[in-house]
């Protein structure tokens, strides 16, 4: 889910955005960090029909620094209430809906009683640094943080959810007791969701699924077979979860029927985490291609084919989709960046310098001639790839008094476009060839100023489509493949695929290289930093 930091209110119904034919709508929920959002797509265009948008802010506690976590309940709420804005806007029923896609933010874990519905501990959000010192343990008893990565494509982190529930079984006891009862299940977001909707406790069909993407996701999946895998569940000490885990999935197939509320009776047909959803929207189908989303976080990936890729570099091997039960699993290798729309909202909210997102770019336009040598890194809860550093912290250096906020405006940004450029010089290492082009997309993507600091950054052509919130989209796509309305990639509409700006390299290569030189010493700075 992308991040609202650029240009959405905090609850919207879209009205009349296209005609569309009755009885074909695809409703695609598009849950994430900072809300909850439902898009009806026509199922013959594939072009928004309507769609409404429920914030998460109040849902979200931090009750320790480093700690992040959201109430489970709200999660589903929001959903359901964004369902039923929805349709309503467009003046259809569950009746017009012939599939049901969610797509998801990753990672992010809960517990809930099987016979209540009622989750036992809040949802543990996937940039919550709670188990740092778990991670630790976990890389001292099993040989380094890459022990598992040969099965799972993963490097041990706070990132994923496996630490996660290990975090979960040791320190809440309702979860101990639930697991080893036999009354608790556990899933990531797009588990929650497809149980709440497929009828939940007392439900005559409920199901506890998750799709390939998410279960890739968790440091328990055999990247390889797709599969749970029990030496990854031992090692990260979940043992007492196995029996809860969810079935795992394709993306696109009929998983079940939603029971209840206002998409009572709709098929659900489509599930994929959203990073991997962007891709899908994008049409980053071909080997090679790849895109960045920039919103809560920012996460690059590039399609590595029908194999898992492994990295010698820091980025994550991850499956990509798989559409039908019975299709291959591509695979993707992904750069995870922790802070995208974070650092922008911490320059709004926490030091007051804006009273709007967009207000930054505004800011940083006008200091054309450059940030005069100061570097921003925005290692708020760490830096994810391609360092891995867990007791990193956000750091500003360089400061001297002739800066003020315009400048650390712009370097807010440049340290986003920093990030996403270490990615692409690791994903050429890791793959053999240089990416030649960038796709973008993502609340933040609005920003022309980051975009020309990327395409700067980068050396390549930056691509913003035209509509920018594909997320919702691969969703759709997938769902729509889920319920036979297109047979096949191939078929599918080009609806959403337009470009509508490039942004062209504008520096040369010796002041690249400075600039990344300067950056390399600031990242350096920012390390050892956290408290236990």
């Amino acid at each position: 889910m992308l991040a609202a930091t650029l240009s959405r209110p905090a609850s919207r119904a879209t009205r009349g955005l296209c005609a569309r034919a009755a009885s074909s709508l695809i409703a695609s929920i598009d849950q994430g960090t900072s809300s909850s959002r439902v898009i009806l797509y026509d199922a013959v265009t594939l072009r928004p029909v309507a769609s409404h948008q429920v914030e998460l802010q109040s849902a979200t506690s931090n009750p320790q620094a480093g700690w992040s976590q959201m109430d489970a309940k709200r999660i589903v709420g929001t959903v359901t209430d964004s369902a039923a804005a929805a349709l309503a806007a467009a003046g259809a029923s569950a009746s017009d809906v012939v599939g049901v896609g969610i797509t998801n933010q990753r990672e992010s874990t809960v517990v809930w009683d099987k016979r209540t519905g009622e989750p036992l501990y809040d949802c543990i959000l996937w940039h919550d640094a709670r188990t740092a010192t778990t991670v630790s343990a976990l890389a001292d008893e099993l040989g380094g943080q890459d022990a598992l990565r040969a099965t799972c494509g993963l490097p041990l982190s706070t990132y994923f959810s496996g630490v996660k529930l290990r975090w979960l079984l040791e320190t809440v006891p309702a979860v101990k007791e639930g697991f080893e009862s036999g009354t608790a299940l556990v899933g990531t977001v797009d588990s929650w969701l497809a149980w709440n909707l497929t009828g939940g406790a007392g439900g005559r069909a409920t199901r506890h699924v998750s799709d390939v993407t998410n279960a890739s996701r968790t440091m328990l999946m055999d990247l390889s077979t797709c599969g749970w895998d029990g030496g990854l569940v031992r090692a990260l000490g979940v043992g007492a979860a196995e029996g809860a885990l969810p079935t795992i999935v394709s993306c696109a197939e009929e998983i079940g029927r939603v029971d209840g509320g206002p998409l009572h009776g709709a098929p659900l047909t489509g599930m994929i985490g959203d990073q991997q959803a962007a891709m899908v929207g994008q049409r980053c189908f071909g080997v090679g291609e790849a895109k960045i989303t920039y919103g809560t976080g920012a996460f690059m990936l590039v399609n590595s084919g029908g194999a898992p890729v492994p990295s010698s570099h820091g980025l994550l091997s991850t499956a990509l989709y798989r559409f039908g039960a019975s299709a291959p699993t591509q695979y993707a290798l992904e750069g995870a960046v922790a802070s995208c729309a974070v650092g922008i909202n911490w320059f709004k909210d926490s030091l007051g310098m804006i009273g709007t997102a967009p207000e930054i770019s505004s800011l940083a336009a006008q200091v054309p001639e450059g940030t005069e040598g100061l570097v921003f890194v925005p290692a708020f809860g760490g830096l994810l790839a391609p360092h891995w550093r867990d007791d990193a912290r956000a750091t500003l250096v360089g400061l001297t008094l002739a800066h003020d906020k315009r400048h650390v405006a712009r370097a807010v940004l440049e340290g986003i476009a920093h990030q996403a450029k270490e990615v692409t010089v690791c994903m050429a290492a890791d793959t053999g060839a240089a990416l030649t082009g960038l796709r973008v997309d993502g609340g933040v993507a609005l920003s022309d100023e980051l975009l020309q600091y990327q395409a700067d950054l980068c050396g390549i052509a930056v691509q913003r489509p035209r509509d920018v919130e594909t997320t919702a989209l691969g969703a759709a796509i997938a769902a729509g493949l889920g319920a036979g309305v297109w047979s096949s990639i191939a078929d599918i509409p080009s609806s959403g695929d337009d470009i509508e700006r490039t942004f062209e390299p504008a520096i040369c290569e010796e002041e690249r290289t400075a600039r990344c030189a300067s950056w390399q010493k600031a990242v350096e700075s920012s390390f050892g930093w956290a408290r236990e």
